[in-house]
């Protein structure tokens, strides 16, 4: 185990096994009550998130229902899993007064996670849309944080730059030109930050660049387990040498307690 304070910013806990977006269940023995042992075992001390499912919307859907089962998931989870679990919960511009009301709701529960958001899962693709730019700024005015997926560049970019008060932060580094896109949108806003789940982190030197232009303060640990395996996310930061110490506790947890405000 690293001697390293972890919290991981970007996981999907499940309830069950129908919450589970492991892409090999027969091959890993998942449960409820296993998540917090297994990341304890990695010297992870916390874990953020939403509960997601693919229900694959149609544009003409017309009930919140599904998205607001998930919510309950993700509260159930956090009577469940105590300080171990920050729950993040889900918004959706076709939704836009439901989506108001449970930002509204949420806030008074003390939750100031938005996401992860995974449009493509839930039937949008525009993070540009007048109706989830108004959602942001409710967002902003209850002074939460936006987690989001990585998608559409064009409409990200005017997400980013129409809201530069509104603390985003971006999943999956991505690779090559991805990433220089990211690196451009981390330049046009100060409340931008990378999480280095998912795609990108292999290649060598990446989070480094990162750092070179922007600072180790831009950039947040997470894992996107259970999709993804998060020993390869704690090595690529431990085991990097062209990371340094303080470079590495920002990143592994010093970060994310300070957007979260976590003593």
């Amino acid at each position: 185990m690293y001697n390293y304070e972890i919290i991981d910013f970007h996981t999907h806990p499940f309830l069950g096994p129908e919450q589970s977006i492991c892409a090999h269940p027969d091959h890993c023995t998942l449960t409820t009550d296993g998540i917090e042992p297994y990341f304890r075992s990695l010297g992870v001390t916390k874990i953020c998130g939403s509960v997601i499912y693919s229900f694959a919307y149609p544009r003409s859907c017309e009930t919140w229902e599904p998205l607001r089962k998930l919510n309950e998931s993700a509260l159930e989870l956090k009577e469940k899993l105590g300080d171990f679990y920050i729950p993040g919960f889900h918004v959706h511009p076709y939704f836009y007064d439901e989506s108001c009301r449970e930002i509204e709701r949420m806030a008074g529960l003390g939750v100031r996670l938005v996401g992860e958001l995974v449009p493509y899962l839930h039937g949008w693709d525009d993070y540009a849309c007048d109706a989830f730019s108004g959602i942001i700024d409710e967002i902003e005015r209850h002074d939460m944080i936006l987690s989001v997926h990585t998608m559409s560049d064009d409409s990200m970019d005017k997400m980013v730059q129409r809201h530069p008060n509104a603390v985003i932060v971006a999943a999956h580094p991505g690779d090559f030109g991805a990433f220089n896109r990211q690196l451009n949108r981390l330049a046009m806003s100060e409340n931008y930050y990378v999480d280095i789940s998912g795609h990108g982190l292999f290649r060598y030197g990446l989070i480094r660049e990162g750092i070179d232009r922007f600072g180790a303060d831009r950039f947040l640990f997470g894992t996107d387990y259970p999709i993804c395996t998060p020993g390869i996310y704690i090595g690529g930061i431990c085991c990097d040498p062209l990371i340094t110490e303080e470079e590495r506790k920002l990143i592994l947890s010093g970060n994310a307690k300070r957007l979260l405000r976590i003593e």
